[in-house]
């Protein structure tokens, strides 16, 4: 109740002050940072101002992404409130949306991922996001919730990353080089070169990343070589992507509660007949060739069209406890939108229609591991998965309102066959026509503050991780999961800009909702269970305290986000358990992040971020939660020139108070080692130059 009532009272402050302070905002000289306010989005093709977009968007800029690491997107990702990004072990990475690492053991599902319009999702539904490389990127945005109306499956939401560099009208070349150094051996080393001009832009990166990590068994190392840029002709523009990582990460497994607590170095240890981690070599090794291209036409004045190409292969190899795998994927994708565009006197029209489709070729060899290396031939699967979808929506901009409509149909199939079993037959998944509608109204209620409402359906079909998982069974029996999401937010800035917040309620009833379970063996594999609600609060504010070029103190920026998820399962019956009114697994109820910003005139600047999780449950029984999490980052640095050469020195800790935690926990794991301990209290250092 005490939680419900100070909502209410904040969004009728901030409601209330959004009206008292008009009066006087035009008699006030703005002296402080408002780059938000007038950021461009361009979640759903809106390419309107964050504030006047009717969608729940998170931007992160290029100077946010690395305001306290260097070498990881976790920081920047985790400030966003309703997102949550954990690392398992250095390389190993989860996202979720609001709750969506439900389904997530390891890797990037239900969300789809862009990279300059460019799909990086395959057509079996999964991303490999650890292959970027935050020093490879110039921004990004987060939209919260169902996106399917126009980028298909995922009820999760969508993250479009950004690396473009603008067209300048006088040839400019530049060069960066950065190394650092810190705890467990970290070495990060990047270099690069770009050049800029009126009709061309062009860059080359290169990274390497390597550590041993906190845990046996978790070392990393990835290198990186990215080449992308821009070709702009009268009425098209060209935009390229090409990049190829080798990736390789240890994995060393979950702990009881009990191990992890004793020692948090450890790695998985033996029990009983089955080996530990470090016998078995376990890691992941991670070959991707990546391209894509983007064609945009203008048309005339009220037609263009925009379309997108990619083409990757991955060669992926996994030493586990009890298997050892090799993977061979093709991927391919298509994404194409036409977009009629006309302002008439105070209406601006927007249509686009568009499709888009997504395939995967996978070719999965199961051995045997005989303490790290492939011994017995244990199968051969082919699995061919195709994903495609088109949509058409509509924006239409009037005075102080703003209505977003559209609607996608979606289909998703797969083809399986065991290549090992004679005299078989390909099995089919066959997910047709479903239609995903969304619709949502905007009211500027003046120049500042916006308050929107939407309604939208999600869907997600089982990826090819959930339909072929680790019991090496083809679940074609697998349905996809659905719902709608009703929100309603306000958003804007008061005080002349200087208070910048995002508020936000939303309800989500998920249908046929796709659980992790482990079958005698302790191998994973998925089912359908029941409904799930989830009913959430979110909360993002940033504050500028202080824009004085002329002091020392000359900039100081405090911000906060705050989550509120008390998801529970509505309906879920496991055998003889009924879990329904239990707490969703692996979403922690509350999530408080907090930050502070300061610079000074001699170029000094400290970064300050606090992270508290409360507790999760790690199983859908409920019977073992987590210990709440308070996690304390700084960065601190200086820039300066020498002889036209700019210098960034930067040294920065985590987990300051030395907290003993898991960043990524085992849902549902079996002989309940849930926990992936995160490193203790280290450190880091570094330097970049650019010419």
């Amino acid at each position: 109740m005490r939680m419900k009532l100070f909502f209410y009272f904040l969004f009728t402050f901030i409601y209330y002050f959004s009206f008292a302070q008009q009066k006087n905002v035009d008699s006030l000289k703005l002296n402080t940072d408002s780059s938000l306010s007038d950021v461009v989005v361009t979640a759903f093709q809106s390419k309107i101002k964050w504030k006047d977009a009717p969608v729940a968007v998170a931007l992160i800029s290029q100077q946010q992404l690395q305001n306290i690491s260097t070498t990881s997107l976790l920081p920047a990702i985790n400030a966003v409130a309703g997102v949550r990004m954990e690392e398992r072990s250095p390389g190993s990475y989860r996202l979720s949306i609001r709750g969506s690492t439900l389904r997530s053991p390891f890797g990037v599902r239900n969300i789809k991922i862009y990279w300059n319009d460019i799909p990086l999702t395959d057509g079996g539904g999964n991303t490999y996001l650890n292959l970027i490389d935050i020093n490879n990127l110039t921004g990004a945005e987060i939209i919260k919730g169902p996106s399917a109306s126009m980028y298909g499956a995922g009820t999760g939401g969508v993250l479009l990353l950004k690396s473009s560099q603008p067209f300048l009208i006088s040839p400019t070349n530049s060069f960066n080089a950065s190394v650092s150094s810190g705890s467990f051996n970290l070495l990060n080393e990047q270099t690069s070169f770009t050049h800029q001009q009126n009709n061309f832009t062009t860059s080359i990166q290169q990274s390497h990343l390597q550590s041993d990590g906190y845990r046996l068994q978790s070392a990393m190392r990835k290198d990186v070589v990215k080449w992308d840029g821009s070709i702009r002709l009268k009425d098209q523009q060209l935009n390229f992507l090409f990049f190829y990582t080798n990736l390789f990460y240890q994995t060393p497994g979950g702990l009881t509660k009990a191990q992890m607590q004793q020692d948090p170095q450890l790695s998985r240890p033996a029990a009983g007949s089955i080996p530990g981690a470090v016998q078995q070599q376990a890691a992941i090794y991670n070959k991707t060739l990546f391209g894509g291209l983007n064609h945009q036409y203008k048309i005339n004045e009220s037609f263009s069209s925009e379309t997108s190409l990619m083409l990757n292969h991955t060669s992926f190899t996994n030493p586990a406890i009890n298997v050892y795998e090799n993977r061979d994927e093709t991927n391919t994708a298509i994404r194409t939108k036409i977009i009629y565009h006309q302002k008439i006197n105070a209406t601006d029209f927007q249509w686009i229609t568009g499709a888009e489709w997504l395939y995967n070729y996978s070719r999965i060899d199961d051995y045997a591991n005989k303490n790290g290396y492939a011994d017995t031939l244990q199968l051969k699967d082919d699995v061919y998965a195709n994903q495609w979808f088109s949509f058409s929506q509509i924006q239409i901009n009037y005075k102080r309102w703003s209505l977003n409509a559209g609607v996608s149909i979606n289909t998703q199939t797969m083809h399986y066959k065991r290549l090992t079993d004679a005299n078989t037959n390909y099995v089919n998944t066959n997910n047709q026509n479903v239609i995903a509608p969304r619709i949502a109204l905007l009211y500027k209620i003046n120049q500042h503050i916006s308050l929107y409402s939407l309604a939208a359906k999600g869907f997600s079909p089982p990826s090819l991780a959930e339909v072929h998982p680790q019991d090496r069974i083809f679940h074609s029996e697998l349905q996809p999961e659905y719902g709608w999401n009703f929100e309603t937010a306000l958003k804007g800035d008061i005080l002349n800009h200087r208070l910048q917040f995002d508020f936000a309620l939303y309800d989500f009833e998920l249908k046929d909702a796709i659980v992790i379970r482990n079958n005698s063996q302790g191998a994973q594999y998925f089912v359908n269970a029941g409904s799930i609600s989830e009913k959430g609060v979110e909360l993002w504010m940033k504050f500028n305290l202080l824009n004085q070029p002329n002091n020392f103190f000359n900039a100081l920026n405090v911000w906060s986000s705050y989550t509120y998820q008390p998801f529970y399962f509505s309906s879920y019956v496991q055998g003889t358990n009924n879990y329904a009114g239990n707490a969703v697994t692996g979403v922690p109820k509350n999530n408080f992040v907090v930050g502070i910003n300061a610079e000074t005139k001699n170029n000094f600047y400290l970064n300050i971020q606090y992270t508290q999780t409360s507790t999760l449950p790690v199983d859908d029984a409920n019977d073992e939660f987590t210990n709440a999490a308070h996690l304390l980052q700084l960065k601190l640095g200086k820039h300066f020139s020498v002889h036209k050469t700019f210098v960034h020195f930067f040294a920065g800790a985590d987990n300051l108070v030395n907290e003993i935690y898991s960043l990524g926990n085992d849902i549902n794991a079996a002989a309940r080692r849930f926990y992936n301990p995160a490193a203790g209290r280290n450190y880091f250092v570094g330097v970049s130059l650019k010419l």
